[in-house]
């Protein structure tokens, strides 16, 4: 559709300016694949598989359910993993778009150098925005602090940071953070992004398969004030759902415990016991205040058509006034 087309359609080859979210532990064939059929852009997570051949088959299987581009997300700031290998799999399987989050990306970058790749970099801050356009992004996903997961240190918010980072780099700029319908695809392409990132709001979809019901009924019940941030102390704030489980992270924090205390509290098996197994007394769940704009769980093309009917009408409203 000509009317949709941006930079960001354009760079991705792409239907409509949404990009589906890295979503540690959930991102797999079956949500990338829906995506990229509805005409956003899916993307598998990287780094939560366990090794390079386990990413070169969920690459293929994905490419056996779409013919549309998809990307692969490598979450780089996992406390020393290396991606290397990694992202070597997604290159020898000629992947069309790479996105890093969670780190400088100098050194991912480095090793894409002469491959031919579109390059997408999560930031939180207008400094970082800066850094990677001159590093060579392709374009930048930029998040304000009401998204979920990790989100910046200095708790700007969308509507303020977009508008910012699209005043000081020349590459695109697809928003992210607190964004869940077409309300918000319309509001952050007047702030002057080509594009949309969500994140929580494919959680609670059905394509979403790895995800718990009762992590996606938390969503879907949960108002804008259910969610809280941890890891604040570690200087790498996460926005996630409330649950006993985060809140003894937060008081672990506010007692002043170091990492290697709260490590059990924070790792990635915590992270599964919830959005896996559903267990709020054991585990934690990243969302977006975002939650509060979500009611229900739709198919990803279900959802995705209803946020173009719902920014169409928008865009018709604004063109009669």
């Amino acid at each position: 559709m000509e009317k949709w087309k941006t930079r960001v359609t354009d760079l991705l080859n792409i239907k409509y300016p949404i990009v589906q979210g890295g979503l540690a532990h959930l991102a797999y064939s079956e949500l990338a694949s829906a995506v990229s059929n509805a005409g956003g852009l899916g993307q598998i997570t990287a780094m939560s598989l366990s090794t390079a051949d386990e990413l070169k088959e969920e690459i293929r299987k994905t490419r056996t359910m779409t013919d549309k581009p998809f990307g692969v997300n490598f979450a780089i700031g996992q406390h020393g993993r290396r991606f290397e290998h990694m992202l070597e799999a997604a290159i020898e399987e000629e992947v069309e778009v790479v996105s890093v989050t969670g780190g400088n990306p100098s050194g991912f970058f480095k090793e894409l150098e002469g491959v031919n790749v579109k390059k997408l970099v999560l930031v939180a801050a207008k400094r970082q925005a800066v850094k990677a356009e001159e590093l060579g992004a392709d374009a930048v996903m930029v998040v304000g602090q009401e998204g979920g997961g990790h989100i910046g240190r200095d708790d700007t918010g969308t509507f303020v940071l977009i508008p910012s980072v699209v005043d000081a780099v020349t590459i695109p700029v697809i928003a992210s953070g607190g964004i869940a319908d077409g309300r918000g695809l319309m509001a952050a392409m007047s702030l002057g992004a080509e594009g949309i990132e969500m994140g929580t709001r494919f959680i609670a979809t059905k394509e979403c398969v790895h995800a718990s019901n009762r992590y996606k009924q938390a969503i879907i019940d949960g108002s804008e004030t259910d969610t809280e941030i941890i890891k604040r102390t570690l200087k790498a704030p996460g926005r996630v759902i409330s649950t006993p489980w985060s809140k003894k992270i937060i008081e672990l924090e506010k007692a002043g415990a170091g990492y290697e205390e709260l490590k059990p509290y924070i790792s990635g098996t915590a992270n599964k016991k919830y959005i896996y197994e559903g267990n709020p007394e054991q585990g934690f769940g990243w969302a977006g205040q975002a939650a509060g704009l979500i009611h229900e769980v739709l198919s990803v093309d279900e959802l995705i058509q209803t946020m173009m009917s719902e920014a169409e009408k928008i865009r018709l409203k604004w063109s009669v006034h």
